[in-house]
């Protein structure tokens, strides 16, 4: 949620960062007036409170014969004070929907515009050159005999799927690798609940103009997670936090579930854009003015697990209009796909400043003592998605695939996966 000084004071720069983004800027002004009209009825409602105050106290003085008109006068005023502290609370609750609409201020240098306009700011690595015909993960998924689309899809549907013996052993090994990086960088490991309730979802953003993609359980009012950013996020909720001089960090790992409602006939063969998948994410707290520095350590600590996994992979600075809601900024790792031809993001990282802990109301103590509201960020160190960049960027002309160097002690010494026949 934005902040509502900064609405006051400023309502054009939130106006500009939802024009970025290709948001609704009548928000921003439906949100101003209906800030004045809560400040009215807040007044009104004070000023007849302390009214009805200086009344109570002629009240409890007044001469017997004066008292029977008096304490009627103080109904009256008790039922005007009823009526404007009602008043006063629906401008407030109108205001905070509204707030909840508008996105988070896109910070200075993020590109303007929708999906395509990211900007590239680095490629890494060289792109393999196969004097073979390569195959896509799929194809070698089953020569490999370490991916069972079909019988995932004769279970669960389409965008299911079985991992198998070393194909499943390589997702854990992924896993455990970045697990073990995070440790070692100072996060605390935790295994996040995949089922939130709605006041989380809420506060992390999800339940906007995305929450399609999200799965719900009506008969529990819980949400399963896309992603542990989300029990992350609502892990302090509510707390005032000691100390954030040095960011609090978490390495949370669940299983992730999203509908991919929008996604008809985009990626739908393979791995890519699935159901359900594993996921590491690293999620930190710290000082609003320290966001940026922690955002930049999360991006390299992205391209440290690429570069362990040995793939070509290039970093973009995401659109405004690509953001999603809670993000002021973001960052994209996107791996080489040989039978692509080109690169797909295979993690994020965002910067979200103070939008989620504001919503979740996540504060920590500053300097002075006083609560301040924290800022947030989160980004992906592994995911099962990488699975598909591993195979492809590593299989050799026999058909087999080899095995990054800094996996093969997660595999009981494995240095390579060879055909099933």
């Amino acid at each position: 949620m934005i902040e509502i000084n900064l609405l006051r004071e400023n309502p054009l720069a939130i106006k500009a960062s939802q024009a970025a983004r290709g948001a609704d800027e009548g928000l921003v002004d439906l949100a101003v007036k209906l800030a004045e009209q809560k400040k009215t009825a807040l007044q009104q409602f004070e000023a007849m409170r302390a009214k009805q105050n200086v009344h109570g106290k002629l009240v409890a003085q007044a001469a017997k014969e004066e008292k029977a008109a008096l304490v009627a006068q103080a109904q009256e005023m008790s039922s005007d004070v009823k009526k404007l502290e009602t008043e006063a609370n629906r401008a407030d609750q109108e205001l905070m929907i509204t707030l909840h609409k508008i996105e988070n201020i896109v910070l200075d240098g993020v590109p303007s515009g929708s999906e395509e306009n990211f900007v590239v700011l680095k490629e890494v690595g060289n792109k393999p050159e196969f004097s073979f015909e390569a195959k896509d993960h799929v194809a070698l998924g089953e020569s490999l005999d370490v991916i069972d689309i079909e019988r995932g899809a004769k279970v669960s549907g389409s965008r299911f799927y079985f991992l198998k013996g070393l194909g499943a052993r390589l997702e854990l090994a992924l896993m455990q690798l970045a697990l073990d990086q995070a440790s070692e960088a100072g996060f605390t490991a935790l295994i996040t609940p995949t089922l939130v309730k709605p006041e989380i979802m809420q506060g992390t953003g999800f339940l906007g103009e995305h929450s399609g993609e999200v799965y719900y359980l009506p008969a529990d009012d819980l949400y399963l997670t896309g992603t542990s950013e989300v029990a992350l996020a609502g892990y302090h909720s509510g707390e005032i936090l000691d100390d954030l001089t040095t960011p609090m960090r978490y390495a949370g790992w669940s299983t992730c579930y999203r509908r991919e409602a929008g996604s008809h006939g985009k990626d739908t063969r393979g791995i890519l854009r699935v159901h359900q998948f594993n996921k590491l994410e690293m999620f930190s707290y710290c000082r609003p003015e320290d966001a940026e520095a922690e955002h930049a350590k999360l991006l390299a600590w992205q391209e440290q697990m690429l570069r362990k996994c040995e793939l070509p992979y290039r970093v973009i600075d995401v659109a405004a209009g690509d953001l999603g809601s809670s993000a002021a900024r973001k960052y994209d790792i996107e791996a080489w796909v040989p039978t692509q031809g080109d690169y797909r993001e295979l993690t994020s990282t965002s910067n979200c400043t103070t939008y989620q802990a504001r919503r979740l109301n996540t504060r920590y103590r500053d300097q002075d003592g006083k609560p301040a509201v924290a800022a947030t960020l989160n980004g992906t160190l592994a995911t099962t998605r990488w699975l598909v960049a591993i195979l492809e960027n590593h299989q050799q002309a026999d058909g087999s695939v080899l095995i990054p160097t800094a996996l093969r002690g997660y595999l009981g010494g494995v240095d390579k996966i060879r055909p099933k026949n």
